[in-house]
């Protein structure tokens, strides 16, 4: 389902934890890591295909997650050529993106990357709220500042933080992978860019 000029609806989720970090997600069999997205079928709102992508492609449900946010208007990038099949040259254009930022009510045992047959993440994590772009494939970077930056001021305060600043102390949080804070990204990218297909 395209409009006129080429682009095709499509939905962006910014997944929040208790500290305002972001749900960070690894495309299958590449080094890439976006956040979820995916189309709007034809008679869903925004919203609706916000919630079937958030099951399909991280296992979780409406009760699972609050809506903090979303864009005002559609945000659009546009494909390059050799990323578009050759029978919808000359049609496709790209994507007009709704991006919605929630906040995780349940818990990280809550997500399930293969809640359906054909997953679109082999591995997750959090991440700070400002992701490094370069990770992300180069057309789809500055939609993901525009969405970011947009949504920026919805995040909710992070009280836990607060205390420790109000003390001069600085908080040291360890990940998944055993990072702290600090250290969770060095600003180096680790692959190429990943499929742009969802």
């Amino acid at each position: 389902m395209l409009d006129r000029e080429g682009f095709r609806p499509n939905v962006g989720i910014i997944l929040l934890n208790t500290r305002n970090q972001v749900f960070w997600g690894k495309r299958i069999r590449t080094h890439s890591w976006q956040f979820p997205q995916g189309g709007i079928k034809y008679g869903e709102t925004p919203e609706q295909a916000m919630f079937r992508e958030l099951h399909e492609e991280v296992g979780l449900l409406p009760d699972h997650v609050r809506i903090v946010a979303r864009t005002r208007d559609w945000l659009r990038y546009e494909v390059p050529d050799h990323f578009i099949r050759r029978d919808a040259r000359g049609h496709y254009r790209g994507q007009k993106q709704i991006w919605f930022l929630l906040q995780l009510m349940g818990r990280d045992s809550d997500m399930n990357l293969r809640a359906t047959d054909h997953p679109e993440f082999d591995a997750w994590r959090w991440n700070e709220y400002w992701v490094p772009l370069d990770l992300v494939i180069e057309f789809k970077r500055d939609v993901y500042q525009m969405a970011l930056t947009e949504l920026a001021r919805f995040l909710p305060r992070n009280n836990h933080h607060n205390r420790y600043l109000r003390s001069g102390m600085r908080p040291h949080h360890r990940d998944e992978l055993g990072e702290t804070d600090s250290a969770a990204f060095d600003g180096t990218p680790s692959g190429e860019p990943g499929d742009p297909a969802s």
